[in-house]
């Protein structure tokens, strides 16, 4: 059981009417897979891909608004079962900060079925793997078995999500393990700089916010609250199930029908995407937390797309560019080439509303400011004169590379097609995703590079300074 980043990949699709965002006629708006799922009719079913080898990816709605969502991948011999819930840490009050990862614990003490010590035992029996993880949209709670055990796994999945005791005992327990968490997480650098970040890019928003919450707030919380968080917020309009494997979608929606049964009822409709529509403050732009650490670990980025914006796939590759790989510019320019830190690489982040790109690097204390330095030289110089032809090939490359090979397994798989309908109620194929990334140009990459790069930047610093003065210039030259 975790908590998760959200870190954007050249998946999925958005449904609008009209030209996309930056794209133009790019293949992105022409490769809806059709209706999307939450206008889809309760009882039927759609096929959204079928290949030549005999795979398909289908989706049923079923009464009461539950999307199922299929992949039968021919050849494989597990199966990999998500119940995903458009829930996180972004829809909790200050008061229940860290409810969606603390649910995550504590539906697993138990059901009205089974003991925790009886889920472990099941799981275990046939060899698979049961658990959950937790981001600021999103939840899930996942199992990964042989084919042959997917009645199981489909079973105990349900069981937990939908009939925990959540029992006082149990609670006491895991607010014990939630509280070892947190302070784990100040425990490493990386993690504590990840959060900074969140905080100074998008201050008191819940995004902005651990998902694990505060020392303060699991201390807090009580059973009452806890217990209707979950009531409120885990309804089935806003769950997909999704299954990936040597799978059959009628026997999916066989065993799901008799996981669930009475719950299977109404008229609800499946709750459509998270959408746009709110607007999401700055943050303080400087946040430093002081740690008697070797290294000083800095972090700084500014906002970027929102995940329903057409140019998400031009900012994959500007970010694969700028610091993805060994051959990026910021690793060749900081590491490479003047040797001042060890681990250099950018990363994205997206979520209904908005996004960040976001560049990390580790050095000593005392080379801090010439790393930021070269850091904000490097991003004026991409901003002003955009990427080379190689470098957009490169990053296309990676691109490419990487969503082939993360999808080799079912677990992936099963994770691909949830994401995409909790997300986007839409599916892309393998096919339409590299078509996406292919179209993009230098010119696509220069004028997102333009827009982003000149954006307010925000800042985290994880290091011996005991004051944010007693950081270098060249720090605060970089917030915006």
């Amino acid at each position: 059981m975790s908590s998760a980043r959200n870190v954007v990949t050249a998946a999925g699709a958005r449904h609008t009417s009209g030209r996309p965002h930056g794209q133009g006629d790019r293949p992105v708006a022409a490769a809806r897979s059709g209706q999307p799922g939450y206008l889809q009719p309760t009882g039927s079913t759609r096929t959204l891909e079928r290949g030549l080898d005999g795979g398909s990816v289908r989706r049923s709605v079923l009464p009461g608004g539950l999307r199922v969502v299929t992949e039968r991948i021919p050849g494989v011999r597990s199966a990999s079962v998500g119940i995903w819930v458009s829930v996180g840490s972004r829809d909790e009050q200050p008061a229940v900060a860290g409810a969606a990862h603390y649910l995550e614990h504590l539906l697993f003490k138990g059901t009205v079925r089974r003991s925790s010590i009886g889920i472990s035992e099941e799981i275990d029996a046939v060899g698979g793997e049961l658990n959950a993880f937790t981001a600021k949209e999103h939840t899930c709670f996942y199992a990964h078995v042989l084919d042959d055990d997917l009645p199981l796994a489909v079973d105990l999945v349900s069981d937990v999500v939908f009939n925990a005791v959540c029992a006082e005992r149990d609670m006491e327990t895991e607010r014990s393990v939630v509280l070892e968490e947190i302070a784990m997480r100040g425990d490493d650098p990386e993690d504590l700089l990840q959060e900074a970040f969140c905080e100074a890019l998008l201050g008191s928003h819940p995004l902005g916010r651990s998902v694990l919450g505060t020392e303060q707030s699991i201390t807090a919380m009580t059973r009452g609250a806890l217990y209707g968080f979950y009531r409120r917020r885990y309804v089935l309009p806003k769950m997909v199930l999704a299954v990936a494997g040597n799978v059959e979608h009628s026997a999916v929606l066989r065993l799901a029908r008799k996981a669930l049964g009475d719950r299977l009822a109404g008229d609800s409709a499946p709750a459509a995407p998270r959408a746009g529509k709110i607007r999401v403050p700055r943050g303080p732009g400087l946040v430093l937390h002081t740690d008697d650490t070797e290294q000083a670990h800095l972090m700084l980025g500014v906002r970027a797309l929102d995940r329903h914006d057409d140019r998400r796939f031009t900012l994959g590759v500007l970010n694969a560019a700028l610091g993805g790989g060994m051959s990026s510019r910021l690793f060749q320019e900081v590491r490479e080439q003047r040797g001042l830190a060890y681990q250099v690489y950018s990363s994205v982040a997206s979520y209904a509303d908005t996004g960040s790109l976001c560049f990390y690097a580790g050095c000593q204390p005392d080379r801090l400011g010439e790393v930021a330095g070269v850091i904000r030289d490097v991003l004026a110089k991409v901003a002003a004169e955009g990427l080379s032809a190689a470098e957009v090939a490169r990053g296309k490359g990676q691109l490419r590379g990487g969503l082939v090979l993360g999808l080799e397994d079912t677990s992936s798989r099963m994770s691909r097609i949830g994401k995409s309908e909790l997300n986007y109620a839409d599916h892309l194929t393998v096919e339409q995703t590299l078509g996406c990334v292919e179209a993009v140009t230098e010119e696509d990459v220069a004028t997102l590079a333009r827009q982003l790069l000149r954006r307010p930047m925000a800042v985290s610093v994880v290091g011996p300074y005991g004051h944010r003065d007693d950081l270098p210039a060249a720090v605060h030259e970089m917030i915006g």
